[in-house]
C-alpha cells in the first residue's frame, strides 16, 4: 500500500498548487491512500468546510488539522459533522471535531481491503495542548485495539520542536506505519524508516509560496521581527511547491519505504482568495 501525505497547505496558493500537482503525483506514484494538513487552508489560518471542500476534491481521504483548527469559527460544527477530518486528539475532548479517524482503503497491489487509522496529535512544547500526545498515542492505540483494531496506523504530529518529533517517532516505532510532523513548515532531512518499521520525518514541509516566511509575505514578516509592532500577515503566492512525504506500507502494516516529495508549480503565483 502507498500513502501520499502532503504538508500544510497554505491559503488559495497553497490549494491551487495542490489542485495542479496532484494528478501528477496520482500518475507517478499511484497512492492508495492520499492525507492532506489543511489546518492553514483558508486564508493562511484555519479550516472552513469550503476549503476542506477543495482540499477533498483535489483527490485527498483524510485532512488532518494542527494548532489552527478553531481559528474559523465557522468550521467549528463542520469539523463535528466531517468523518474525515481529525484535528490535535489530544486536545479538550469537549472541543469540536475528532482525533482520528478510521477509513477502509483498497490497494492497487490486490493484498486486500485494510482499516486504516489516521491520528492528529499536537506537541505539547511550545502549543497548547490538553494531554500529553505520548499519553493520547498510548490511549488511541489501545482503543483501536479493543474495538478490532486498524491494519495500519498513520501519525500526524503537528509540533513546534524536532526533539519533540524525534521523541515521538521513537516512542512509537513498531507500533504504527508512518510519524509525520508537520506544523513549522520547513521540510527537513531526517526522513527514513526506523528500525521498527516507522517511517518517520520531522516536518515534511508545506504547500504554498516558498518566496515567503513559511507562506506570509516576507516583507511583513520581516517588518513584524525588525519593529514588535502589529502588522497584518497576508499569504505569499511567488514560487509555490507541494511538499509532503510517500511512504511504502507493507502486509505487515508497516512502513517499507519513505520518499520525500518536493515539487514545484510551475508558474504558480495567483492572488489570495481565502
Amino acid at each position: 500500500m502507498k500513502l501520499l501525505f502532503i504538508g500544510d497547505v497554505v491559503g488559495s496558493p497553497g490549494r491551487k498548487g495542490l489542485a495542479a500537482v496532484m494528478p501528477r503525483l496520482r500518475q507517478q506514484h499511484s497512492p492508495d491512500l492520499v492525507v492532506v494538513n489543511g489546518e492553514n487552508s483558508a486564508g493562511g489560518l484555519g479550516i472552513t468546510e469550503k476549503t476542506a471542500g477543495d482540499i477533498f476534491n483535489c483527490g485527498a481521504d483524510v485532512i488532518t488539522l494542527g494548532n489552527h483548527s478553531y481559528r474559523q469559527r465557522e468550521s467549528w460544527d463542520y469539523l463535528d459533522r466531517a468523518d474525515n477530518v481529525v484535528r490535535p486528539a489530544n486536545y479538550r475532548r469537549a472541543n469540536p471535531g475528532r482525533g482520528h479517524c478510521v477509513i477502509e482503503v483498497n490497494p492497487a497491489d490486490g493484498s486486500g481491503p485494510r482499516r486504516v487509522a489516521v491520528i492528529n496529535l499536537i506537541g505539547k512544547i511550545g502549543l497548547d495542548a490538553a494531554r500529553s500526545p505520548f499519553d493520547e498515542a498510548d490511549l488511541i492505540l489501545g482503543e483501536l485495539e479493543r474495538n478490532g483494531g486498524a491494519d495500519t496506523v498513520i501519525v500526524d504530529f503537528h509540533a513546534e520542536v524536532t526533539s519533540e518529533k524525534v521523541a515521538m517517532g521513537w516512542w512509537l516505532d513498531g507500533r504504527v506505519a508512518a510519524v509525520l510532523g508537520t506544523h513549522t513548515h520547513v521540510p527537513t532531512a531526517d526522513g527514513r524508516v526506523l528500525p521498527g518499521g516507522t517511517a518517520f520525518i520531522s516536518d515534511v514541509g508545506m504547500t504554498g509560496a516558498r518566496e515567503s516566511v513559511l507562506g506570509v509575505k516576507k516583507e511583513q514578516a520581516i517588518e513584524k521581527m525588525r519593529t514588535d509592532m502589529p502588522v497584518r500577515f497576508e499569504t505569499a503566492t511567488g514560487d509555490v511547491w507541494v511538499m509532503g512525504a510517500l511512504v511504502g506500507i507493507g502486509e505487515s502494516g508497516l512502513a517499507t519505504s519513505f520518499d520525500q516529495i518536493l515539487v514545484p508549480v510551475a508558474g504558480e503565483g495567483s492572488p489570495e482568495d481565502p
